[in-house]
């Protein structure tokens, strides 16, 4: 099955990288919500996934045993396509999936039911999703409940994102209030890899903050003392 993509697929595998995610250990947090994914809907089947370039990567399983599959057989790369959740009552029946190999052979595919994993900026980076090996539907508590499910791992997910940003402001920050080489006649810094640069190139490597420049009035006194003796009386007068 050829793979279709978001409209926007470049910055939603960015969005994804941002959430430094793939590959991690598994979570008790991610682990409780396929749990009640598989309780609440009645599946053997319930997973957090995660559609990476070339193949979709279960970071929470419930019911199946491996970690990853190819992307172009991923129920889930079709489910991203859409903002809301898709439903496939009977596999069997569905153009898209009946000859798929995940329906044909194990684990015998024939209910699906996915809710797009949404960033902030509606990036999709996965999904949670419940499975069964017979066709059914589920009921609007079920529904409801799956995509309350979802919130909570996108919620999951900015919580991690956030630390991980925060952590590395501190660590900026724990670099700045280390001990720093400053040159003594020039006052260039010299940074980890001995090189010297400015000050300001220092700070914006290690913040952000972004600089504008000017001249005090005691060094325009120095240099500029022409200059200074209008506007410093002017500033006086005022």
């Amino acid at each position: 099955m050829k793979i279709k993509t978001p409209a926007q697929e470049s910055e939603r595998l960015e969005a994804l990288k941002q959430y430094n995610i793939l590959d991690t250990p598994s979570e008790q947090a991610y682990d409780d919500i396929t749990s009640l994914a598989a309780f609440i809907c009645d599946v053997p089947i319930a997973l957090i996934t995660f559609v990476d370039a070339e193949r979709q990567w279960f970071k929470s399983k419930v019911g199946l045993n491996v970690a990853q599959t190819s992307r172009d057989v991923s129920f889930c790369s079709q489910c991203i396509l859409s903002p809301d959740m898709m439903v496939v009552k009977d596999t069997f029946l569905d153009e898209r999936f009946k000859d798929n190999p995940l329906v044909i052979v194990d684990p015998y595919i024939r209910f699906y039911a996915g809710v797009p994993l949404l960033t902030p900026d509606e990036q999709p980076l996965g999904t949670l999703c419940v499975i069964d090996r017979q066709p059914r539907e589920l009921s609007e508590s079920q529904t409801n409940a799956l995509n309350a499910l979802a919130r909570q791992v996108m919620m999951q997910l900015e919580l991690r994102r956030v630390s991980s940003q925060l952590a590395t402001a501190l660590d900026k920050i724990k670099v700045i209030e280390g001990l720093v080489p400053i040159c003594s006649y020039c006052k260039g810094i010299r940074n980890d890899q001995g090189y010297w640069s400015t000050v300001e190139t220092f700070i914006e490597q290690h913040s952000d903050v972004e600089f504008t420049h000017g001249i005090c009035n005691e060094c325009m006194k120095v240099h500029f003392p022409d200059v200074a003796e209008v506007l410093l009386k002017e500033e006086d007068d005022s």
